[in-house]
């Protein structure tokens, strides 16, 4: 199952079968990790981050950097299609969710107070990415 259409007609039990329990948390139940513990938050290779459930390319490395919140960060997709945004009103604030373009999984949200050029901060949850180091 490789295409938006079949990732999203998958049900919930497809998706607990597919994901560890903490990945099923994060990206079907739109949980959060506790920062500074899950992986990359502190991660620096040259590489691509994609999506941990559908494979979906999400952001480059050349984008993260160090917003001293314990999470993976990073100032833009690798595309407009990577991600979608969504408004969250949950735990009584206003925030933009972000999830993949691809199989609609929560990755975390965006924040306006990121570096140039964007100045957005796209704050992710380590367990909802994958790591690919750039060859040679």
């Amino acid at each position: 199952m490789n295409s938006k259409k079949d990732m999203s007609l998958l049900s919930e039990a497809e998706w607990q079968n597919r994901l560890s329990p903490e990945q099923y948390y994060i990206l079907r139940r739109k949980g959060t990790e506790r920062p500074f513990t899950g992986p990359f938050w502190d991660h620096y290779e040259l590489g691509t981050y994609t999506c941990t459930a559908c494979d979906n390319n999400l952001f480059k490395s050349h984008s993260k950097f160090d917003a001293g919140c314990g999470w993976p960060s990073f100032f833009e997709p690798i595309s407009a299609q990577a991600l979608t945004e969504h408004e969250d009103f949950s735990h009584g604030m206003v925030r933009v969710e972000i999830r993949c373009g691809g199989c609609g999984g929560h990755l975390g949200h965006v924040f306006d107070d990121g570096p140039q050029p964007t100045g957005l901060r796209y704050c992710m949850n380590g367990t909802a990415l994958k790591f690919t180091p750039d060859n040679g």
